[in-house]
């Protein structure tokens, strides 16, 4: 049985505990696609998540099966309800990059199907700023180890929706996501994902294929992050602590 902690010792003083690393392989109608480094835990949500905000399924109606693998459950292996043609891209991934293993820069830009650009919602700057404590209230994986990432999907009055953890922050993002689209929540118009790291283009791309209007961050976006948020008419907000906040784009959502 998998777990998500594990106790390393540490010279000079009393063990220390960690977040797990193993790898986890997603297989599609039995043709491997991916490999990824994850933290156990919400593996299907994961490899579900990955094939939505990868634009391989536009809905888990598309799915006829997935479970982990009975010899190995650190593979993922999920069924298509018809015939998928697994393009030419090489989806290796670290936990701490998810588009360094592509083929091309073509082949990372996936096109959501929503029209985020239209969603009318509005978020107050008060709330915005009260969102960092409740995802921190929220991350037990990081309060034991300080060294996990999470994705948070809140409402535009600031309640938390869920907060899913991983070493990888594109991988809680694709757990939350994956969670999400399992009940039937997805698309996330007029929701907030607000992640504990930094923007980057990845989870720009994948708040736009969930049909989120609005990503924030704790951190630094890159340029490519603040690129595509504009294109797709994502307000992007980066550098979120308590009041202080950058807002890159689409300002007039937040009031």
């Amino acid at each position: 049985m998998t777990t998500s902690y594990a106790r390393r010792p540490v010279f000079g003083k009393p063990p220390d505990t960690l977040v797990v690393e193993e790898p986890l392989e997603i297989r599609v109608n039995g043709q491997s696609i991916a490999v990824t480094m994850r933290t156990p835990g919400s593996e299907l949500e994961l490899a579900l998540g990955f094939l939505y905000t990868e634009g391989i399924i536009r809905d888990v109606s598309e799915v006829a099966s997935a479970k982990l693998c009975v010899d190995d459950p650190n593979v993922a292996e999920v069924v298509l309800r018809q015939h998928y043609a697994i393009e030419s891209r090489n989806f290796y991934t670290t936990s701490s990059c998810g588009v360094c293993g592509k083929a091309s820069i073509d082949s990372v830009k996936v096109h959501s199907h929503h029209d985020v650009s239209a969603d009318p919602v509005t978020v107050r700057a008060a709330t915005l700023s009260l969102l960092p404590d409740k995802l921190r209230q929220a991350q037990r994986g990081f309060a034991r180890t300080g060294g996990s990432h999470a994705a948070g999907v809140f409402t535009a009055a600031g309640d938390l929706v869920l907060v899913r953890e991983d070493v990888g922050r594109h991988n809680a993002f694709d757990k939350a996501i994956g969670t999400l689209l399992q009940r039937g929540e997805v698309p996330l118009a007029g929701h907030v994902i607000l992640v504990s790291g930094r923007a980057s283009f990845e989870l720009t791309q994948k708040a736009w294929v969930a049909g989120a209007p609005v990503l924030a961050a704790v951190s630094a976006p890159s340029t490519l992050a603040v690129d595509l948020a504009a294109e797709a008419g994502i307000t992007l907000v980066g550098f979120l602590r308590g009041e202080s906040m950058n807002v890159y784009t689409r300002p007039d959502r937040v009031s």
